[in-house]
């Protein structure tokens, strides 16, 4: 089944590819939350230093940990998966701007409620904050199980969906595998590899355990598994992921 879904998967890019040359960009909208119409005097490799700064940060934080388990059970612990990321992202963020509103500081969204996530899953998303309040990521991709479709339907949709993964996107779950049933947040440290399928990525408390009642996770730096590890997580009935990507238009501040 899994040749048969890659097969699949080469014949849909293969037609995205062909649609993707005959149009000439993305609409207006689309272009605008991108950050792609405040292009002018934007330099790219600011935006990526501020990747390579968050990539560094989690690197750092790995090699503190030193492969022993931290605590990620208090609202305060910055080793709680989503703390984790929110911590890459403070820490570096503060030396930044979106060209389209320069005098805007830069802030990461909270995720959305459990009963503003229905009806899927909570974890599936984060809060709808515009980039006028400071919010510099846009919605790269998305995937949300749908029970009108078969179960190698969604399989193959959720393939698709992973290899969209771009070296500094995050990552938000809802999903059922080997470590839970539950949210989970990461950060992706390379490009989805199509030689491979292999992703890489950073994060705190995917794998953990409870110690006197209270949570204890691992850092991760260069993490890798094929898109299959994810597409098994979250092919299942209310869940779903997100890909979050930074705007195109970062500045220095």
């Amino acid at each position: 089944m899994k040749k048969i879904l890659l097969g699949l998967l080469c014949i849909l890019m293969l037609v995205s590819a062909c649609s993707l040359a005959e149009n000439t960009g993305p609409d207006p909208e689309t272009a605008e939350r991108m950050g792609l119409t405040h292009m002018k005097g934007v330099d790219p490799a600011v935006r990526a230093k501020w990747i390579d700064e968050i990539v560094a940060l989690a690197e750092s934080l790995y090699t503190k940990a030193g492969g022993k388990l931290q605590r990620a059970h208090y609202s305060e612990d910055i080793y709680v998966c989503k703390n984790f990321t929110v911590h890459l992202f403070k820490n570096t963020a503060s030396k930044y701007r979106m060209a389209a509103y320069p005098s805007v500081k830069l802030v990461i969204p909270n995720n959305k409620s459990r009963t503003d996530c229905k009806p899927y899953a909570y974890g599936i998303e984060w809060l709808d904050v515009s980039a006028a309040k400071g919010n510099p990521f846009f919605t790269a991709a998305s995937f949300r199980y749908d029970e009108n479709l078969s179960e190698e339907e969604n399989r193959l949709q959720a393939i698709l969906f992973m290899t969209n993964v771009k070296k500094g996107d995050f990552f938000q779950m809802s999903a059922e595998y080997e470590y839970g049933i539950d949210a989970h947040s990461l950060v992706f440290i390379s490009d989805y590899d199509p030689s491979t399928h292999l992703v890489h990525w950073t994060d705190s408390n995917m794998k953990g355990r409870t110690i006197d009642g209270e949570r204890w996770g691992y850092v991760q730096f260069n993490a890798e598994e094929e898109i299959d590890f994810f597409v098994d997580a979250i092919c299942h009935k209310k869940r779903g992921a997100t890909l979050y990507r930074l705007r195109y238009d970062i500045i220095r501040r």
